[in-house]
């Protein structure tokens, strides 16, 4: 996928695999929060199959001030739940790729009853079986995430959500799926009342701690602010600090998939911790 910057406007040109409208339906899913203080969302300005035209956003700087707001706006868009683990937004239609790569949505009839069952197939088996099909791991790493994976179905690592999504009286959060710092855009406007705005999601059903754990795999300016900030509006469960590596493993293994090298040897490393 391409961008490219106009007047006003950020333009994405799709390439082969890419599915515009569906990432348009995710957008506009997680911007449905924004009426209720959820985190805003970039803009859309139109779609097709081709081309996806969003607002341009002005940038700031990072600031624990805005960090805090946009722990507070995060929280809150997850509260806006969702029906079932792994259920994609509901205008969506297609597949969500990451690069050339499949992170497959789950269909009602497939639902999972908890999350651990949910993570445990269809986002940690479901890499692990590619990457031995292909020859990255042998029998003996097989094992190991199997062990993770019986776990983690047995409901060993199961938590509440945290206390906003509780409350919506739904079992899922409305998680943005990819949040790396790349896709948390510092808002330039030091009073924006989120602090941050989201794009290129791969939004679904999913545990809130998901998303805050992807912002600490890869490192986001002020992320104590941020949970702070969470937690004033949200409380999270009990040993939640215990499960952030657990949660990274799924988008440790998608990286595997992607770029090989040493995410092999770091993705089987927390599996073994975890098994």
């Amino acid at each position: 996928m391409a961008g490219t910057f106009g007047k006003g406007a950020f333009v994405k040109t799709a390439t082969p695999g890419d599915n515009l409208p569906g990432e348009a339906a995710a957008l506009r899913w997680l911007a449905e929060a924004e009426p209720a203080g959820g985190i805003r969302v970039a803009r859309i300005l139109s779609v097709s199959q081709d081309e996806l035209v969003e607002e341009r956003v002005c940038q700031g700087a990072p600031s624990a001030a805005a960090a805090r707001r946009i722990g507070a706006g995060l929280a809150r868009t997850h509260a806006a739940s969702a029906l079932w683990f792994g259920c994609p937004p509901p205008e969506w239609e297609g597949p969500m790729r990451c690069g050339r790569f499949p992170v497959p949505y789950v269909r009602k009839e497939d639902a999972s009853a908890s999350w651990g069952a949910f993570f445990a197939e269809h986002r940690v088996m479901t890499h692990v079986r590619s990457l031995i099909d292909r020859g990255d791991y042998g029998p003996r790493e097989r094992r190991v995430f199997e062990r993770v994976a019986a776990r983690l179905a047995a409901g060993e690592f199961d938590a509440p959500q945290p206390g906003l999504v509780q409350a919506s009286g739904h079992m899922c959060a409305r998680i943005h799926g990819d949040l790396w710092a790349g896709n948390v855009l510092w808002d330039a406007n030091p009073n924006a009342p989120t602090g941050g705005v989201l794009i290129d999601p791969m939004a679904q059903g999913g545990h809130a701690e998901t998303d805050l754990a992807m912002l600490a795999l890869f490192g986001f300016p002020f992320l104590r602010e941020v949970i702070a900030g969470y937690e004033e509006v949200s409380p999270l469960a009990d040993g939640w600090q215990e499960r952030v590596a657990l949660h990274q493993l799924a988008p440790l293994l998608l990286h595997c998939e992607l770029f090989g090298g040493p995410y092999l040897g770091e993705a089987l490393a927390v599996a073994r911790r975890y098994a």
